[in-house]
């Protein structure tokens, strides 16, 4: 069984986490000028208001658990760019010293 990671989706992982944060503020940014009293009925004020404080609270969290995530996904993409170049090198190393003349060994 082969296990395979693809480095440039990795990035494109992280893209997409960054993307879902600025998303996640524009969509806040846009909601935080409607006040409850701008809408009509007491009722209809309050559950306004509710909702934007759930949705501030909601939406911070959801942001601190993309950030928890991409730092994860970065020390893994990290550690595997890693990995590639030391594996770069040694072979490198390999294939040199086989193309070095000394015949590679006695």
């Amino acid at each position: 069984m082969g296990f395979k990671t693809d480095i440039d989706q990795l990035k494109q992982f992280l893209d997409n986490l960054e993307r879902c944060v600025d998303e996640l503020n524009e969509a806040r940014t846009a909601l935080a000028h409607v006040r409850g009293d701008q809408i009509g009925t007491a009722r209809l004020d309050e559950a306004c208001d509710k909702f934007q404080m759930e949705w501030k609270y909601g939406s911070d969290k959801t942001k601190e658990l993309i950030g928890e995530i991409k730092e994860g996904v970065k020390a893994n993409k990290k550690g595997y760019e890693e990995v590639e170049e030391a594996l770069e090198k040694a072979l490198k190393k390999i294939a040199d010293s086989g193309t070095s003349g000394d015949g590679g060994g006695k």
